[in-house]
C-alpha cells in the first residue's frame, strides 16, 4: 500500500507563533529547526514513498526547500493539520492508499511509532484513522500533571476500548487516578502521539464534517472523527528507551533539548 507522510507546519501558531521555525539544539550544539528535525524524523521511516511538508507560510516553504524537503503549499483556511494533510493529498493528485500526518512539533517521533501505526491500520479494515498511544510511566505523568497546575497544555492523553477503538481524546489527564505514582511506574494513563494514519476516503471526506462542540472546546482535530461516529484506532507503541514530548509551548524548547542530550540525538 504506498503511504504518503504529510507534514503540516502553519507559522501562526495561537501558543508558539512561529513554532516551525525554532531553532533546537541536539547533544553537540548543533541546531535544527523544528520543522528541519520533524522532517528528518519522518525520512526515517522505512516503507515510506514520498514526503512533503504542507504549509500556507513562503517562510517556512523557503526554510523547508533549503534543507531539501519537498513542499506543498495549501490554503490558509485549513482550519488544522488534517485539513492541510487533505489539501495536500488532493494537491498532489491523490492515489496513496494511507496518508500519515506527522505533525511538525513532534521531533522525537522514532520511526517505530510511525511504522506500527501504518501496519496497525493496515491490518484493521473497518477503521479510517488510527493514531498511536504511548503508556505513560510517573515521570512522563507527573510532567502533564505539572504543566495542567500551571495552566499549560503539555499533552494530550487517551482512553479507549478493549477493541482499541478510540473512546475519547482530551488535553487534560484522563482517567482520574487515585493513587500517585513514582516515575519509574507504569500508570493507567495513555500519552496520545500526535501521528495519524487516514484512508484517503475519510481524509477527503473530513474537511466536509461540521465542527462540533468536543473538537472546538478540546482543540482536538481528531475529535471531529469521533463526533461523526467514525472509529478511531489506537495502537500502542513502545518507547524502547525512547523520551517523547511534543513542542506546545515556548517552555517545551530547553525539555526537548535536555531530552535529546540525554538520548544522544544530534
Amino acid at each position: 500500500m504506498s503511504v504518503l507522510v504529510a507534514i503540516p507546519a502553519r507559522y501562526a501558531s495561537t501558543r508558539f507563533p512561529g513554532k516551525p521555525l525554532v531553532p533546537l539544539k541536539g547533544l553537540s550544539g548543533r541546531s535544527m529547526t523544528l520543522i528541519e528535525r520533524s522532517w528528518r524524523a519522518a525520512r526515517s521511516v522505512t516503507g515510506v514513498d514520498r514526503v512533503v511538508v504542507a504549509t500556507d507560510d513562503d517562510r517556512i516553504r523557503e526554510a523547508a526547500q533549503a534543507f531539501g524537503a519537498e513542499v506543498v503549499m495549501t490554503s490558509t483556511e485549513c482550519a488544522n493539520g488534517t485539513e492541510r494533510c487533505a489539501e495536500a493529498h488532493e494537491a498532489l493528485g491523490g492515489g496513496f492508499e494511507i496518508v500519515v500526518n506527522l505533525q511538525g512539533d513532534a521531533p522525537l517521533t522514532p520511526p517505530w511509532f510511525v511504522e506500527g501505526l501504518i501496519d496497525g491500520l493496515r491490518g484493521a479494515p473497518e477503521a479510517e484513522i488510527a493514531t498511536p498511544v504511548l503508556r505513560c510511566d510517573g515521570a512522563t505523568l507527573n510532567s502533564l500533571l505539572a504543566d495542567r497546575r500551571e495552566g499549560r497544555v503539555g499533552g494530550t492523553t487517551a482512553v479507549f476500548g478493549t477493541d482499541h477503538s478510540a473512546l475519547y481524546f482530551s488535553k487534560e489527564v484522563i482517567p482520574y487516578r487515585a493513587a500517585a505514582y513514582e516515575d519509574a511506574d507504569a500508570t493507567p494513563v495513555f500519552h496520545h502521539v500526535g501521528v495519524y494514519a487516514y484512508r484517503p476516503d475519510a481524509l477527503a471526506a473530513y474537511p466536509t464534517w461540521p465542527t462540533g462542540p468536543l473538537e472546538t472546546l478540546e482543540g482536538l482535530e481528531q475529535l471531529r472523527f469521533l463526533e461523526n461516529g467514525r472509529k478511531v484506532l489506537c495502537v500502542e507503541v513502545q518507547a524502547r528507551g525512547r523520551q517523547f514530548w511534543e513542542l506546545n509551548n515556548p517552555e517545551d524548547v530547553p525539555r526537548i533539548e535536555a531530552m535529546m542530550a540525554e538520548m544522544g540525538l544530534e
